[in-house]
């Protein structure tokens, strides 16, 4: 057990570099991914249910603790990056099915890798794990209002398919973990130890299911994709910043709330797309899932030297 533990924690730190070779991979060699196209659902249930594994009271503290700075954060992420998107498709001209790939991704909830990324930032982690958590919850509602809203000008959107996907595999999942938490007592934390690891493959098939299923479109249009998802993210990022920092949050928490706004569930983007458009509208989701690992790791070397300064 000793052993899987270690391996799942160097699995998690090098998780940037196994989503990136696996796409790779998929978009090279694509036929032995294919089958994994009809697991996708089925993995980011799974990924939901370690969350709910991990979710304890005090991560709900800092609700009623700081409630205007949790606030600030949810208000931010489902404001500053479906925004982002919608005006990035308007400006950029996007296909309909690539529009509302990148719009969907924006309108996701915060990912629990942004929970890591704040960490290795010596940002506030307690802060970022609830904005996390409170996005995660209120996303079966505020993700499909978003998307009916900002995309139906490009494809239909069905708010009700779209609220019942988000709840069967997000709170459902969430809810089971934490009545696995409460039966299993103690004993969870050997099970938390290998979750780094689950996480990381059932991202990485994800992505390289999305890829393989996509692989001529993205041969296609996949420097555009990707030339939208990395303005997506760093703007994202950036603009979280400054948002805070309009708001008077001291250094750690303003590294919090870029983080959080700027790296999005992109499993769950992925995962959605797949469910109710086409595998071209999960590439955003799948391309967003490579990158804001890698942005998030060189933005977190960057942030851990950032010193207190008063015009930092």
């Amino acid at each position: 057990m000793r052993a899987l533990a270690a391996l799942s924690r160097f699995v998690g730190n090098t998780f940037a570099l196994w989503v990136l070779l696996f796409a790779v991979l998929a978009f090279f060699a694509p036929a032995p991914f294919l089958p994994a196209t009809g697991w996708i659902v089925t993995l980011l249930g799974l990924i939901m249910f370690g969350m709910g594994l991990t979710l304890k009271g005090s991560d709900f503290t800092e609700v009623a603790r700081r409630p205007l700075w949790v606030a600030l954060g949810v208000g931010a992420q489902f404001l500053i990056m479906p925004a982002l998107a919608w005006l990035l498709c308007q400006l950029l001209g996007l296909p309909p099915e690539i529009a509302v790939g990148v719009i969907l991704v924006g309108c996701c909830p915060g990912g629990t890798a942004s929970n890591v990324i704040t960490w290795f930032s010596r940002g506030d982690v307690a802060l970022s794990v609830s904005i996390t958590a409170v996005t995660t919850l209120l996303a079966p509602l505020a993700t499909p209002a978003l998307i009916w809203l900002l995309a139906s000008a490009w494809l239909p959107v069905n708010f009700a398919a779209l609220f019942t996907s988000i709840v069967q595999i997000v709170l459902l999942p969430i809810a089971l973990g934490l009545i696995a938490r409460r039966l299993l007592g103690a004993r969870v934390r050997h099970v938390v130890e290998i979750l780094p690891l689950v996480s990381v493959v059932s991202i990485v098939i994800i992505v390289a299911a999305v890829v393989a299923a996509s692989q001529a479109k993205i041969a296609e249009s996949g420097l555009l994709i990707m030339a939208v998802v990395i303005l997506h993210n760093s703007l994202g990022l950036g603009i979280g910043y400054f948002a805070a920092r309009l708001f008077g949050l001291p250094l750690a928490q303003r590294k919090t709330l870029s983080i959080e706004v700027g790296m999005q569930n992109s499993g769950l983007g992925a995962a959605l797309a797949s469910a109710h458009f086409s595998p071209l509208a999960a590439v955003p989701s799948a391309l967003f899932s490579v990158w804001h690992n890698l942005s998030g790791a060189l933005l977190a070397t960057f942030y851990r030297r950032l010193g207190e300064k008063p015009d930092a």
